[in-house]
């Protein structure tokens, strides 16, 4: 796992920490061993973990790299089992990073790993992403998400959270067009500009992924994000 894991890392031309490759074996059993009570992740496996999981994430350093400046705070909304936000606190010791779900067993998981980890400027926060933006409101440089969600609602959930300045960075499959096409209004609308969609190959693999970058200029209305609810039914 270690080497499949490392030579991937390196030929996307990161550079891990020393710690990087015990720190992601105890990621990793812990998952798997979890992951057999409770349904933190369709995909098991050392192969596939490594491949869908930690390097798929770990293109998000080299996607938009001035997004990670040293020191940058950064919000992984609906973090689920950590991805990405943990993978890239493995890879970058240095990032502030604040971990967010709405599901208890999730949170529970994470402040596991982090605990075993002994990860430092972590938070792990259990909250819905609408009800923490009030007093999260334009904390960070950055807001993450490979939540499964249409990328018009999760604008909504994410760019509050960044500063002007900042950056959302939305994970998405390799056709995301039509999807962007959808959420341009709802991202005007949130303080954003015009979104960038950077593709990447997973290493070893054949699949293609993007990423969507949305750089946040302006204050987001104090009205958004509304109820998940709302949303749905009254999309942006």
């Amino acid at each position: 796992m270690e080497d499949l894991l490392l030579s991937g890392l390196h030929s996307m031309g990161l550079t891990p920490p020393e710690s990087a490759a015990s720190n992601f074996r105890t990621y990793f059993e812990l998952l798997e061993e979890r992951n057999r009570v409770m349904n933190l992740t369709a995909i098991s496996g050392e192969t596939d973990v490594v491949q869908l999981h930690f390097l798929d994430c770990a293109a998000l350093l080299c996607t938009d790299k001035d997004v990670f400046s040293p020191g940058a705070s950064i919000v992984d909304i609906g973090s689920g089992a950590g991805f990405p936000g943990l993978v890239l606190k493995l890879l970058r010791p240095d990032l502030s990073l604040t971990l967010l779900d709405s599901q208890r067993k999730r949170v529970d998981f994470l402040q596991e790993l982090c605990n075993e980890l002994a990860l430092k400027d972590v938070v792990c926060m259990h909250a819905r992403a609408e009800e923490a933006a009030a007093e999260l409101r334009g904390s960070f440089d950055a807001a993450v998400s490979r939540a499964v969600a249409q990328l018009g609602l999760l604008s909504e959930l994410c760019i509050p959270f960044v500063r002007p300045g900042g950056r959302f960075l939305a994970m998405k499959g390799p056709d995301c067009e039509e999807e962007l096409s959808a959420a341009g209004k709802a991202i005007r609308v949130l303080g954003g500009g015009a979104p960038e969609v950077r593709k990447y190959l997973i290493p070893g693999t054949d699949v293609t992924h993007s990423v969507v970058s949305v750089p946040k200029l302006t204050p987001t209305p104090k009205t958004y994000p509304r109820r998940w609810a709302k949303m749905q039914k009254q999309p942006l």
